[in-house]
């Protein structure tokens, strides 16, 4: 049934309790209030310059030779994905809002122009700092190492006429030449394809003959994607002795070989450039009923976008360079020559490399203690207690895959409710979900079709479980679902009995390897109840305004994390009265770990603790808006950043309390978006053994003198340094988080095995 304007108006305001208008439209570019909370000034950065800070982060990883070689040609790709990722949303969304004529002022003062600038000076700086890093450190290491990355001049001749043959048997036949002339338009350019230039001459006349004969003609050659970039050349042998891994860029194999493509042609100037499309188009969810069709037309839409960046190779042509910026409506500013490799997500190929002497090692997570007996009922382990896990040092597989896979199976299982925001395209929950369903099993999954980047994914998810009889459902008008909760109803002999999974990231088995998060299994009555209410709130429209136990985006969770942090505040008043001293261990206390920190008031409120003796310790992978160390205003805030093998993504909340410590665990960030656009959920941990372990967890990071960062009131970050830890510090604090927490898991299994 279609839902009249003023009913659908009706369900947007209903769930979007603390929202303003201009929240209803996504996430914003610029810091998205239209108010300035009291003393923020001066020490509110911006947040696309703090990202471009956080991939500087990640770019050092590359730079840093402590870490094995092909570790570090993994962050050197990483950090162009990521540059990709920022360009496609941010930048594109800043040319959008020039574009519409939107000179909104961020808080540091910057209009959309002055920011793109600062942007582009910055881009250009890391730029420069990778490729020196690839050309000057990382690529002759290679070659010592064994594995040698080739321009063409460096191939010998048998290396070259495996190329060529190569050539000719797998790129020529897929190859599109499209000249540019009146008979041919330029053609469309697909986002973040790598495509070769081409000037092009007749061999007769001098261009300016009466037919146009020997005129210069353009024409485009796209890379196609379906090869690996980086080939491997036939091995060889020189005395009987093998030659190192040699590979050569598919690039270079075509740029070698375009006279056959252009047969009789000459061959004038060859460049490479790269183009990136804006990827800021959501369009307003009108119905909820027509959003999958809107979706698709987003993706469609998308894929037309408006260029935001064009990258030229190493001594680009200027007269080609500038013929794509005309046809491409880009200014001289959106053009970056890169002085190395054009696309340096190419060398994902070779940091897959089966080297194991150039990696990490390998690490194969635990089976959690209490899950170590595979043919024990996991409802009846969570029945004797809540199961705090944590990934990828714990199996991912062994608990979560293992309770929804026990819940499809058990006859006494009534229901399965679960919401997907990003999952892997070999979902194990999806075959189960659908194997529950065919049970007769009450299955119900919330998939966000408007997970940025996925929503191709999540339609196919969605079609393939609503063929199968599962009741899927699209999320609430005007509000993303980012929460990560599954529910199992099951029939007991006591009746009806509730369990819960609530976690920090995604149900996706391949980044549970690759990011730390953690879940709780519950069968917690006071927790199911809530969680039953919130799946009630995503599938029924229902007008919930509280929760008893969880903090729920946009309902209560920003009103209840003020509460708490105007208690600390409170406390600090009542801690000072008595004589408290900064060095006690009963002064009132936050610590707040998670991704990204950007909203105002939440930043406002942490000044204001500051202000009243509250230590705040924040740990922030990302990019975080809020300068600590100011004098008079964050002096006792401080803000790390880990950086390492795996990407940090647990949010982790403590609050002193009085001494009485309160933890927190789930799906939301400090920001905007994820206090007022989307639904999270945020659960209290309540047992003491969880409690200890999630301060542990929060402690190591603190204790880091290997992969930390400390921010600088300016903005900056200051990598620590394992000689600069003090003196009373754990011998762990110069291995790294992410060695200390793989040790500790190893040898609590270990323990447990009693070996």
């Amino acid at each position: 049934m279609k839902h009249s304007k003023r009913h659908r108006a009706a369900l947007a305001q209903a769930h979007s309790t603390e929202l303003d208008d201009s929240s209803l439209m996504g996430e914003q570019v610029v810091d998205p209030t239209d108010h300035e909370p009291k003393g923020v000034k001066g020490v509110w950065g911006n947040r696309d310059l703090s990202w471009l800070e956080f991939n500087r982060r990640v770019l050092h990883e590359a730079l840093d030779e402590r870490n094995p070689l092909l570790e570090r040609v993994f962050f050197l790709a990483i950090y162009t994905s990521n540059l990709d990722e920022f360009f496609q949303k941010r930048v594109g969304g800043l040319r959008r809002q020039i574009a519409a004529g939107v000179a909104s002022r961020t808080i540091d003062g910057k209009d959309p122009r002055q920011l793109l600038a600062d942007i582009r000076k910055f881009v250009v700086e890391m730029n420069k700092t990778q490729a020196d890093c690839y050309t000057q450190s990382v690529r002759p290491a290679l070659a010592a190492a064994g594995v040698e990355l080739l321009k063409w001049e460096e191939l010998s001749q048998e290396e070259r006429a495996f190329a060529n043959d190569f050539f000719r048997a797998n790129l020529f036949p897929v190859l599109t030449p499209l000249a540019v002339d009146p008979g041919h338009p330029f053609p469309f350019i697909s986002n973040l394809s790598t495509s070769l230039g081409v000037m092009l001459r007749q061999p007769f006349g001098d261009g300016i003959g009466d037919d146009g004969r020997g005129e210069r003609q353009f024409a485009r050659v796209k890379v196609p994607r379906v090869l690996p970039r980086w080939v491997r050349l036939e091995p060889t042998s020189t005395k009987g002795k093998t030659k190192a891994m040699r590979f050569v860029n598919v690039l270079e194999m075509i740029e070698h070989n375009l006279q056959d493509l252009f047969p009789g042609m000459v061959i004038e100037q060859v460049m490479p450039f790269r183009v990136a499309r804006n990827a800021d188009i959501e369009r307003d969810d009108e119905d909820a009923e027509d959003l999958l069709e809107s979706i698709e037309q987003q993706l469609r839409d998308r894929r037309f976008a408006n260029v935001v960046r064009l990258e030229v190779g190493e001594g680009a042509s200027p007269e080609m360079t500038r013929f794509l910026l005309d046809e491409l409506d880009l200014d001289d500013s959106d053009a970056y020559h890169m002085s190395s490799e054009l696309d340096f997500t190419d060398l994902f190929t070779i940091a897959s490399l089966r080297l194991p002497k150039l990696k990490n090692e390998p690490w194969s997570p635990v089976v959690p203690l209490r899950l170590q007996d595979d043919d024990a009922d996991i409802f009846g382990v969570i029945r004797t207690g809540d199961v705090l896990v944590h990934h990828p040092y714990e199996s991912f597989p062994a608990s979560v895959e293992r309770f929804i896979r026990a819940a499809a199976a058990d006859p006494k299982v009534l229901a399965i409710k679960q919401t997907l925001y990003r999952t892997s395209s070999d979902s194990p929950f999806i075959p189960e979900l659908i194997r529950a369903a065919e049970a007769g099993k009450q299955v119900v999954c919330l998939v966000e079709l408007k997970a940025r980047f996925d929503e191709e994914r999540n339609i196919q998810v969605a079609q393939v479980l609503e063929k199968a009889g599962v009741h899927v459902v699209y999320g609430i008008v005007g509000l993303k679902t980012h929460t990560k909760v599954s529910l199992v109803v099951r029939h007991e002999a006591e009746g009806m009995r509730t369990y819960c999974h609530i976690g920090t990231g995604n149900y996706n088995s391949k980044t549970a390897n690759l990011y730390t998060d953690l879940g709780l299994f519950t069968c917690n009555p006071d927790l199911t109840a809530d969680c039953v209410e919130l799946f009630h709130y995503l599938t029924g429209r229902s007008l919930k305004r509280d929760f008893r136990t969880l903090l729920i985006a946009p309902i209560n969770m920003r009103r209840r994390f003020v509460e708490m942090i105007d208690r600390e505040i409170a406390h600090c008043d009542a801690w000072k009265k008595r004589g408290g001293k900064l060095d006690d261990p009963d002064r009132p206390h936050i610590i707040a770990k998670m991704n990204s920190l950007e909203d105002l008031d939440i930043g406002a409120k942490l000044r204001e603790a500051s202000q009243a003796g509250v230590r705040v310790q924040l740990i922030v992978r990302g990019f975080c808006c809020l300068r600590p160390g100011v004098p008079g205003q964050t002096e006792n805030i401080s803000v790390l950043s880990v950086i390492g093998r795996f990407l940090e993504h647990s949010r982790i909340y403590y609050f002193h309390n009085a001494g009485k410590g309160e933890y927190y665990i789930g799906s939301a960030d400090w920001m905007y978006r994820n206090l007022n656009n989307r639904v999270e959920c945020i659960t209290p941990i309540y047992s003491p053994v969880h409690q200890q372990r999630l301060r542990q967890i929060l402690n190591i990071s603190l204790g880091d003198y290997r992969q930390a960062w400390e921010m600088q009131p300016d903005g900056g970050y200051v990598q620590r340094k394992p000689d600069q830890a003090p003196a009373d510090a754990l011998p762990e604090a110069k291995l790294g988080t992410h060695r200390v927490l793989m040790d500790l898991a190893r040898r609590e299994a270990l323990a447990a095995k009693g070996e």
